[in-house]
């Protein structure tokens, strides 16, 4: 395929060395998916590539590319920077998480679409100081389509109820109502307040999801009940999630 010209909107989020002066960047696009860039002497003293291509900056980049394989950066226009996340510990290490999450999800070049509205979403959240926490797992049960792995959460998997207490089934894939758990028993045991955080998080759309206020012992419950799901279904292994479970442990 020919190489062109190109402008992307996107976010820019890893980094490393590549070559003696040059950088290979990773970039999220809505249209053109995940994209990897050489930025050429990014590494040299006064670079302006450098500066527009540090971890959590946004806008709009030209990039030369064939659709497939290392593209280069030639230029960018009106680059900004999410500082609530590049100076903030805490909101980096989430969003970097949540970063790695969608890059595990796609091949380069495949077209994002609502995961990008998803990530776009989360990352302005977390930026303006929103529990970073909440908006995380948000992004964990809506990305699980993602991976083929997604939850009904709508109705009771063995019978189609829609109302009542539920819980949560990872071996049925979804929630069962009250009237089976005495025959799942290999349900996670939630409250019903629990299994109803999951149920919202991973079925409201993110332009109509409001604030979401609810008590740390909650929270913990959801995370756990969460991170069980990816477990034993996703079975990722991320640095990121590591670093921030680590880091939880100084809260």
């Amino acid at each position: 395929m020919a190489r062109e010209l190109k402008e992307v909107q996107g976010i820019i989020f890893k980094r490393q060395k590549y070559k003696e002066a040059d950088l290979l960047a990773k970039i999220i696009t809505r249209e053109d998916g995940i994209i990897t860039l050489v930025v050429k002497g990014a590494l040299r003293a006064k670079s302006k590539l450098s500066a527009a291509t540090l971890n959590f900056s946004y806008g709009t980049y030209v990039i030369y590319t064939s659709g497939q394989g290392l593209s280069n950066l030639r230029t960018y226009k009106e680059v900004k920077q999410f500082e609530g996340l590049y100076n903030d510990l805490e909101n980096n290490a989430y969003a970097s998480f949540i970063l790695d999450l969608i890059d595990h999800a796609f091949s380069e070049y495949q077209p994002l679409g609502k995961y990008y509205n998803l990530v776009d979403f989360a990352l302005n959240k977390i930026n303006n100081n929103v529990d970073p926490e909440m908006i995380t797992q948000i992004v964990q049960m809506q990305i699980l389509s993602a991976y083929g792995v997604e939850p009904e959460l709508k109705k009771c998997v063995i019978c189609g109820k829609e109302t009542g207490i539920f819980d949560y089934s990872i071996k049925l894939g979804g929630i069962v109502c009250s009237d089976h758990f005495r025959i799942e028993n290999n349900r996670l045991h939630l409250k019903p307040k629990e299994t109803a955080i999951l149920r919202t998080i991973g079925l409201v759309p993110i332009e109509r999801l409001g604030s979401i206020s609810i008590s740390d012992e909650t929270k913990l419950a959801t995370r756990k009940a969460i991170d069980k799901i990816y477990r034993q279904t996703v079975d990722l292994n991320l640095k990121t999630k590591k670093f921030l479970d680590e880091l939880r442990l100084f809260d």
